[in-house]
């Protein structure tokens, strides 16, 4: 159900992302994400093409932490700050984190150990039905994602959503 890898450039490092569906409790969720009970990044699942955008995201977060150059204050809230094309950090949360009334929820852990006692934690808390997170891609609202990152027709003819979306999170601090 849930999708592990391990990152390449930090092999120290694993990323575990679950998708649940049909999420009754996404404000008491949030809440303890913000208070830092949940050890994790919840992600508005309807604004994700691919589970590999999330990827590049924590990659991303993980470099910055590790040469102390975050934006933000922790790498939970990197990582969401990474999927947006924009630095705003308020509309990075507004656009990508969770909110109180969503139905679904996906849920990034960051972790250097096994990861079944950070899943069934997580399992735990989640008032919803656990789905593979390769099934993200069922909930995008690509109209959403075309406008906010600026994908025009012509660039779809030579190349998927997933592409543009993930050249513009990497270009974001070059322009």
């Amino acid at each position: 159900m849930h999708l592990t890898h391990k990152l390449e450039l930090f092999p120290d490092h694993r990323v575990t992302q679950m998708l649940f569906k049909e999420v009754k409790n996404a404000a008491e969720l949030r809440q303890c994400a913000v208070e830092g009970k949940i050890n994790g990044a919840l992600i508005n699942p309807t604004m994700l093409v691919d589970p590999f955008q999330v990827l590049v995201a924590v990659n991303k977060a993980v470099n910055l932490q590790k040469i102390g150059k975050m934006k933000t204050r922790s790498l939970y809230s990197e990582i969401i700050f990474n999927l947006s094309p924009t630095n705003n950090i308020s509309e990075a949360f507004k656009r990508f984190g969770s909110s109180d009334g969503d139905d679904s929820v996906l849920v990034v852990l960051v972790h250097n150990k096994d990861e079944s006692q950070l899943v069934s934690d997580i399992t735990a808390r989640v008032s919803g039905r656990q789905v593979p997170a390769e099934e993200v891609s069922s909930l995008t609202d690509h109209a959403k994602i075309k406008k906010l990152y600026k994908v025009t027709a012509q660039e779809e003819k030579c190349g998927t959503l997933l592409d543009a979306v993930v050249c513009r999170m990497a270009i974001k601090d070059v322009m």
